[in-house]
């Protein structure tokens, strides 16, 4: 029995691959789209709440897209398993397109109120489901074209497109916001990105409508050796759902973190806690995907050569041991005022802890409106490094810079401390260091690439072609989808929580660190593994 796929030509090859890549570079920037303008989303559609929460609440919108991705992947894994690669991700496209463009047109929470954010969200979780089948889909379906030594290479591609996707997305908004201006973009302009998305939308469907079942899948359709049941087979055995949670636990949660920290986070951190403008984050982002991505296709061929195991898991252990130096570098590099306001200030919260909330609320039916919370909230988003006292029950929150004491909660009278204390509203443009923070963003793209170039081939590799689409796609959206969808805002509230603008890397510091573990001692080495099986 042949070890791979059945023949292709190298031409047939070429054209699965570029079909499959470009119809997903497409989807992936449908998706991203909404994280790359999550603060103007937040004055659109949640202008409702206080500051802290309309940004922690767009955050949270954000994620509600990766929450329901692993329900996309149960259900059209199962479509994918059943009916076929091909017509399933055809149709997860439409969806995410048509999700994409009606963003574009939804009115804002000044037109109809709440009926926006909620709208939004469900919009949100359309694509979301929409995305839970086009990852899987696409990946098996160009593995199961690819020959045997080659796997790696290929699914690389597929690899390259979410960041393709969120590169493409950056340069649109870019492009925008300097044809309309910062406040028409405000106002407006937004929308465009979104409006686009039909476009792109219809290229995509056609480039799919040209494609060919996949070979492995019409012969194992031909012989009749189909599964009758997918979520049975995948979930409900535990020699499949062994390997199920090994994927998880052993390679994607680790991947998951140390991809979205790499990227949005590294953007969110810049624009949110640096203080960055707004358009030089993207290009600096957008320049350090320009550099790294070549090095999805290094890793996934050299995969092919050395196995997929230990290039994914060096790469979680390199991001775990140097992701606190490397964003303190940023730091340095990117607002030294800000650097410089850290050393020279000791900033103390006295409150009892009892009237102190952790500002995580997926459910967005919280507010957190009590002194202490607001006042951290302020902090955090100035980005103030503080450290919490004990105080006794009921007492007064005490806000102290130094010597200088600020009592109870007043918004004005805190705003005017940090100014005092020295810490910058914005960075110093001139004192910016361009070449050095794109370094350090390289760096962590190169590090997105080790995890997630090979990590494809490894899934696809590791289950039966009858349950592969069903099998791959859960562990892969539960790990990107929770573990890595919700780090933005579970970092950001552990950074209001202990006062500390890099408190939140603890988050994927911690699952990369379990998954490294994990994944050394449990998950199989899977380049060799016979896909036409």
């Amino acid at each position: 029995m042949a070890r791979g796929a059945p023949a292709t030509t190298p031409a047939e090859e070429r054209k699965v691959i570029i079909a499959s890549s470009l119809g997903t570079v497409f989807e992936w920037y449908d998706f991203y789209l909404y994280g790359s303008l999550a603060a103007t989303i937040a004055k659109q559609f949640f202008s409702g709440v206080p500051e802290t929460q309309a940004l922690i609440f767009a955050l949270l919108a954000f994620a509600a897209g990766f929450a329901v991705r692993p329900f996309g992947a149960v259900v059209f894994g199962r479509i994918g398993d059943l009916v076929g690669r091909k017509y399933t991700f055809l149709v997860t496209i439409v969806l995410m397109g048509g999700s994409t463009f009606a963003v574009g047109i939804l009115p804002t929470y000044a037109q109809i109120g709440i009926a926006a954010p909620i709208i939004l969200i469900i919009l949100r979780l359309l694509q979301g489901l929409a995305l839970g089948g086009e990852y899987g889909g696409a990946a098996t379906y160009v593995a199961e074209h690819a020959p045997h030594g080659k796997r790696g290479a290929h699914t690389a591609w597929i690899q390259t497109t979410a960041t393709m996707g969120l590169f493409l997305s950056l340069l649109v908004i870019l492009g925008c916001r300097k044809y309309f201006g910062p406040a028409d973009f405000d106002a407006y302009g937004w929308r465009v990105p979104f409006l686009i998305s039909i476009f792109l939308l219809a290229i995509s469907v056609w480039i799919r409508t040209k494609l060919n079942e996949s070979p492995t899948f019409q012969r194992m359709k031909a012989e009749g050796k189909q599964s009758k049941a997918p979520l049975t087979e995948a979930f409900g055995q535990w020699k499949n759902l062994k390997l199920v949670l090994i994927a998880l636990f052993g390679a994607v949660a680790g991947q998951a973190v140390v991809w979205y920290t790499g990227q949005f986070y590294a953007l969110f951190f810049l624009t949110s806690t640096l203080k960055i403008d707004g358009e030089t984050a993207n290009y600096l982002i957008a320049g350090s995907l320009l550099i790294g991505t070549p090095f999805f296709i290094v890793f996934g061929a050299l995969s092919d050569k050395i196995g997929r195991k230990w290039i994914i898991l060096g790469g979680m252990l390199i991001a775990v041991v140097t992701y606190f130096p490397i964003f303190q570098g940023m730091t340095q590099f990117g607002n030294p005022d800000l650097a410089a306001a850290h050393a020279k200030n000791k900033v103390v919260v006295i409150a009892d802890p009892a009237a102190c909330s952790f500002q995580f609320n997926p459910t967005g039916t919280v507010k957190f409106n009590n002194p202490c919370d607001l006042a951290r909230g302020d902090l955090a988003r100035s980005s103030v490094n503080y450290s919490n006292q004990v105080a006794p029950a009921g007492s007064e929150l005490v806000i102290r810079f130094n010597d200088v004491e600020v009592k109870g909660y007043d918004k004005a009278k805190l705003a005017e401390a940090i100014k005092n204390a020295g810490y910058p509203a914005k960075a110093d443009p001139a004192k910016i260091n361009h070449f050095g923070l794109l370094v350090l963003l390289t760096i962590l793209v190169i590090y997105v690439t080790m995890v997630y170039g090979p990590i494809a081939a490894m899934l696809v590799e590791l289950f039966p072609t009858r349950i592969r689409y069903t099998s791959m796609s859960l562990p892969y959206h539960i790990g990107n989808g929770w573990f890595g969808g919700f780090l933005p805002s579970i970092s950001f509230a552990l950074v209001a929580m202990q006062g500390d603008i890099y408190y939140g890397l603890w988050y994927p510091i911690i699952i990369a660190a379990v998954c490294f573990v994990i994944g050394a001692v449990l998950l199989p080495e899977t380049k060799d593994n016979n896909t036409n099986d």
